[in-house]
C-alpha cells in the first residue's frame, strides 16, 4: 500500500491531501493567519466564572470567549498556576521543572469558583478549535506532542498507547522512557514508538523539553491573549502523526513549504529526506494527481460506492445521518440478502473514508440496507471497525441494531471539512440563461490576436477548460498550430477542470494574470 502526501500552495495558505493507493483519505486546508489551532498554548484571562456550569469563560483573543470546564483544569492545576504566576512576575524562575516542588492536587469533585476568579491570568491550551457559533475549548492540562511521545509538564506518570498490544513491548517502553525522562515531566508513549530504540526516544524527548523551555521564555515576557507555544503547521503536524515506513513520496509545489518540510523530515527521520520532492510539472499539482476530481466527487450530498450503490449524507443540528442505497447493484446478486451484504460491505469502507475525509464528528447514524442473517450483521460491524482502525480521532462503534442502524461517535476537534460541489454557472450567475457557449472560442482567439498584435505580448499562456483545450489542440492542423503560423510564436495552453467551460485566463511569462477584454 502506497502513501503519498500532496501539498498545494494557495494565495491564503496551503491545501494538504493524503493519498493511499492514489485514493484521497484525508484533506486539510491550512489557512494563513489561522489562529487557535489544537495544541496552541495561550496566556488567557478569566472573564467570567459560571458556577451553574462549573466552568469559566476565558479571553485568549478570539471574538468569543473560550470555554474551560473544571474537569479540564487537570489535577496539577495548582502547580501550573504557581509556576505561571512566578514566570509572569519575572522572578528567578527556571524553565526546568526538576527542582520545582509540585503542589497538592485539586479536588476532582471541587467547584471552579474555589480555584478561579475574574481577571485571573492562566496558562491554557486549545483542545478544540472554534466550531460554528462556539469559541475554542480549553484545558489547563498542558501537553506537547512529538513523534514518539507526548510530554506532560507537572506530572510524573508514564503511560502507553492502548494500540500497542504487546505486554512485553509496553513494559520495555515504560522502562526506557522512565530511565531518560527528567523529574516532574510526565510522558504518554505514542503508537509510533513501538520498536524504537532509546536513542530515538531520547532525541524526541529532548526536542519536546526544548520546546517547553522556549515556551517558558516566551511566557516571562508575554502579555494577556498572546500565544506562548504554537503548534507546528498542519503539514508538519500531519507528517509527525502519520509518517511511517510505508510513505513513498511527499510532493510540494512551493519552494518555502518544500524547504520547511524537508528541514522537518531531516529532524525527525533523516533517512526519509529523499521522499520529499519539489513538484515542477506544467499542470497544477492537484490536477496532476487527480485530487481535484476526487474532491468534487467525494464531498457531495450523494457519494457513489465502488461496484454500484451510493450514500446519501445529511447533516442535522444534532447528528449526521448516512443512508445506504443499492442503486444499480440490485440485479447483480443471487438474492436480496446477497445484494444487501455486497452493497453494505462496500458502503462500510466508503463511510470510514468519508468520516476521515470530511472530519465528521459527534454522533453519526448509518442506515445500512436491511439484512436478516446475524453473521452478516457481525461481518459489517467487523469491517467498519477494521476500516476505521487507522483513524487518529477517538471513536466508538456500536453493532447494528435490529432496525439495521449503526451508531458511531467520533471526536471532533476542528470544524468539519466542507467543500462546495454545486457550482454557480460562471456565465449566467444562476439566472439560467447564458450567451451562446460556442462563442467562447471566438473570444479567446480575439484576445490572443489583441495581445499578440496590439500589446505585443509575445510570451503568453492560456488556462482553460479541458474541452476547450481539446478543441484548440486536436488534429494535425490544430487551431494552435494555425496561431503559430500566423504569429510565429507558440502559445502555451494549460487545461484546468476547476474552471467553467466558458471561463479562461491569460498569463504572462511571470505567471501573472493579464487583464483582457471579455
Amino acid at each position: 500500500m502506497s502513501n503519498e502526501l500532496i501539498i498545494n500552495s494557495t494565495q491564503n495558505g496551503c491545501r494538504i491531501a493524503l493519498l493511499k493507493d492514489k485514493n484521497l483519505v484525508e484533506f486539510h486546508h491550512d489557512q494563513d493567519g489561522n489562529q487557535f489551532n489544537v495544541g496552541d498554548i495561550y496566556l488567557g484571562t478569566v472573564r467570567k466564572v459560571v458556577q451553574g456550569l462549573n466552568a469559566a469563560f476565558v479571553d485568549i483573543g478570539y471574538e468569543k470567549d473560550a470555554f474551560l470546564h473544571y474537569l479540564d483544569l487537570g489535577p496539577q492545576f495548582n502547580s501550573l498556576q504557581t509556576f505561571t504566576k512566578s514566570a509572569i512576575a519575572r522572578k528567578n524562575t527556571s524553565s526546568k521543572l526538576e527542582k520545582f516542588k509540585l503542589k497538592q492536587e485539586i479536588d476532582k469533585h471541587g467547584k471552579i469558583s474555589n480555584v478561579l476568579s475574574k481577571n485571573q491570568q492562566i496558562l491554557v491550551q486549545v483542545v478544540k478549535e472554534p466550531i460554528s457559533t462556539k469559541g475554542p475549548r480549553l484545558s489547563c492540562e498542558l501537553s506537547l506532542a512529538g513523534r514518539y511521545m507526548v510530554l506532560v509538564p507537572f506530572s510524573n506518570t508514564v503511560n502507553v498507547s492502548k494500540k500497542i498490544a504487546s505486554s512485553d513491548e509496553r513494559k520495555r517502553l515504560v522502562r526506557l522512557v522512565s530511565s531518560i525522562k527528567p523529574e516532574n515531566y510526565g510522558v504518554i508513549i505514542r503508537t509510533a514508538a513501538q520498536g524504537k530504540d532509546v536513542r530515538e526516544l531520547d532525541t524526541d524527548l529532548r526536542n519536546l523539553i526544548d520546546t517547553w523551555h522556549n515556551g517558558v521564555a516566551n511566557l516571562k515576557k508575554a502579555k494577556p491573549k498572546e500565544k506562548v507555544i504554537g503548534e507546528m503547521s498542519k503539514a508538519s503536524a500531519l507528517l509527525r502523526d502519520v509518517l511511517n515506513e510505508s510513505f513513498d513520496n511527499i510532493h510540494i509545489d512551493d519552494k518555502d513549504i518544500y524547504e520547511e518540510v524537508r528541514s522537518y523530515i531531516q529532524t525527525i527521520a533523516p533517512d526519509k529526506e529523499k521522499i520529499v520532492k519539489k513538484y515542477s510539472g506544467k499542470s497544477k499539482i492537484f490536477e496532476n494527481f487527480g485530487i481535484e476530481r476526487q474532491l468534487k466527487s467525494a464531498f457531495g450530498q450523494s457519494v457513489s460506492i465502488k461496484g454500484g450503490g451510493y450514500l446519501i449524507i445529511e447533516h442535522t443540528e444534532a447528528l449526521h445521518v448516512i443512508d445506504v442505497n443499492s442503486g444499480n447493484k440490485s440485479n447483480r446478486e443471487e438474492d436480496q440478502e446477497a445484494t444487501a451484504l455486497s452493497v453494505n460491505k462496500e458502503a462500510a469502507k466508503e463511510i470510514a473514508r468519508q468520516l476521515r475525509l470530511r472530519d465528521m464528528g459527534g454522533i453519526i447514524v448509518v442506515d445500512f440496507i436491511d439484512m436478516r442473517k446475524t453473521e452478516n450483521k457481525k461481518l459489517i460491524y467487523k469491517i467498519m471497525k477494521d476500516e476505521m482502525a487507522p483513524d487518529r480521532s477517538k471513536f466508538t462503534i456500536l453493532p447494528l441494531s435490529k432496525f439495521g442502524l449503526m451508531q458511531i461517535t467520533r471526536q471532533r476537534v476542528r470544524p468539519e471539512m466542507n467543500i462546495t460541489t454545486k457550482e454557480l454557472c460562471p456565465t449566467c450567475q444562476g439566472t439560467g440563461k447564458i450567451s451562446a457557449s460556442i462563442l467562447v472560442s471566438d473570444q479567446i482567439e480575439r484576445n490572443i490576436d489583441y495581445l499578440m498584435t496590439k500589446q505585443n505580448d509575445k510570451d503568453i499562456t492560456v488556462v482553460l477548460h479541458p474541452f476547450l483545450y481539446a478543441y484548440f489542440t486536436k488534429g494535425r492542423m490544430s487551431r494552435r498550430l494555425k496561431w503559430f503560423m500566423k504569429y510565429f510564436k507558440w502559445i502555451k495552453l494549460i487545461q484546468d477542470s476547476s474552471l467553467g467551460i466558458t471561463e479562461f485566463k491569460f498569463l504572462n511569462k511571470h505567471a501573472e494574470e493579464i487583464e483582457v477584454k471579455a
